[in-house]
């Protein structure tokens, strides 16, 4: 079964010019930059220091193998995209939600 998926995203990748290993390390590879990131966003959000650079930070690991997809790529059906959008911004607003939530439980407890 696993050698079938690799043949699998294998015959894709060649398809569409997208080496998947290297698509999935940098995915892979990007989640604890992300979360440190959304930490440090935290951090500073509490401390009343500036979130831009966090933000930015947190956006780049965000979006980077997707990024990556967009300059190897080729032919990538439109489908994909509108696909890639909407998780996208699924994801912002998730994280844009539980970053408040983390900053108001810190604001919360420090009030009473």
């Amino acid at each position: 079964m696993i050698e079938s998926i690799g043949e699998w995203a294998s015959g894709l990748g060649a398809q569409y010019g997208v080496n998947p290993v290297i698509f999935a390390t940098i995915y892979i590879g990007a989640i604890p930059l992300f979360l440190a990131s959304i930490a440090w966003l935290v951090r500073n959000s509490r401390a009343g220091k500036s979130t831009l650079l966090p933000v930015m930070c947190a956006g780049i690991c965000f979006v980077s193998a997707y990024v990556y997809l967009a300059i190897a790529g080729r032919n990538i059906p439109t489908w994909v995209w509108i696909f890639l959008a909407a998780l996208i911004l699924y994801g912002t607003w998730t994280t844009v939600r539980d970053v408040r939530r983390k900053i108001a439980a810190r604001d919360l407890s420090t009030d009473g």
